[in-house]
């Protein structure tokens, strides 16, 4: 099977001949080919080789656009600072005042807006090289996500808790250009785009269903209508949320390494893809080559399929190659009576 046709296969349900692995690699892919952040995180020409050579030496099965979360904040009106050993950071929020939406730029283009627009041409160029082979991701930034993002985190939780109304009403203001942007990665070739909104961890589940479940829903409805994948990443522990999540219709969910697998499983049902689990840090970064195979193993077994591989985030800068490479060994498929220890059959 070619990447893609494993990976097409896993999220519809069929078996293969082992399972897709897709680490996230940001900073490790940078300085993997002598780079660093800044330029990973700036041009996409960087990003693209990044992990296009990634691939060639880890064998994985997806190549992704991420870098950062700030390419739709620019695009707000944001500015950035690139840093050469950490991610971009913002200079600071752009909206100041939860009332003056006016502030922001009105519905930036992506084709206009210069990091959405870099972000643009690394999905065209991954199109042009691998395209028909593997799996491309392309990514947009959650309503809450963004929200925080240009308010800041602390500002927007507390807007949350003084006037729900004006916090949906730039969440809904995000959640336009996120599928704007999402639409036009698919055009230009990537077949699944993650949606990253960390934040929502932190909220209560009954804040979370009021005012995000619905513009995350809008967005997965956007991007499964245009013919993409939708896969949800929300770092840390979502274990409350996901009776919501599991009403998304996600195509795929990155679990983080506290949540419980089987619990997972066990919410979002036997069609649904489930990658990550791994730790990161104590299992990828400080563990061995030997830990992280059982490690992956382990996880398999709890989740069941539909799975596939990969930390429960991004593959941390100054993991040893070996580390990862141990990650990427290919998993044998097995059927469901010898795999899912949840009792999903």
């Amino acid at each position: 099977m070619t990447s893609l046709e494993r990976y097409l296969a896993t999220i519809q349900g069929r078996a293969v001949d082992f399972l897709p692995r897709t680490p996230i690699l940001m900073q490790f892919a940078a300085e993997h080919i002598g780079s660093n952040y800044a330029a990973f995180a700036a041009d996409w020409r960087v990003l693209v080789e990044a992990n296009l050579r990634c691939r060639d030496y880890f064998g994985f099965d997806q190549v992704s656009a991420i870098s950062d979360p700030y390419r739709e904040a620019q695009g707000f009106g944001a500015e950035v600072q690139y840093i050469e050993d950490h991610a971009p950071c913002l200079v600071r929020p752009p909206l100041a005042d939860i009332y003056a939406l006016s502030s922001l730029r009105t519905d930036p283009d992506p084709y206009a807006s210069e990091r959405m627009h870099d972000r643009l041409m690394a999905v065209r160029a991954f199109s042009q090289h691998v395209g028909g082979e593997c799996s491309i991701l392309g990514w947009v930034e959650g309503p809450a996500a963004e929200a925080a993002d240009l308010r800041g985190v602390q500002d927007f939780l507390l807007d949350l808790m003084d006037d729900e109304a004006a916090a949906v009403a730039l969440m809904e203001r995000c959640i336009k250009t996120a599928i704007r942007f999402a639409e036009a990665q698919l055009a230009e070739g990537a077949d699944t785009i993650g949606i990253g909104d960390a934040i929502a961890s932190q909220l209560p589940a009954d804040l979370y269903r009021r005012t995000v479940w619905p513009l995350e829903k809008q967005l997965v409805q956007a991007i499964q209508s245009r013919g993409g994948l939708a896969k949800l990443h929300i770092c840390g522990n979502i274990t409350h949320l996901l009776p919501a999540i599991a009403e998304l219709g996600v195509d795929l969910l990155d679990i983080d390494h506290m949540v419980d697998p089987a619990y997972a499983r066990q919410c979002v049902g036997p069609k649904t893809a489930i990658a990550g689990r791994i730790d990161p840090v104590s299992e990828v970064l400080h563990g061995t080559p030997e830990s992280i195979r059982t490690a992956v193993q382990q996880s398999y077994t709890a989740i069941g399929n539909p799975h596939l591989v990969m930390a429960g985030c991004e593959i941390p800068s100054g993991t040893p190659a070996a580390h990862l490479a141990a990650l990427c060994e290919p998993i044998p498929y097995m059927a469901a009576e010898r795999c899912c220890a949840s009792g999903l059959r």
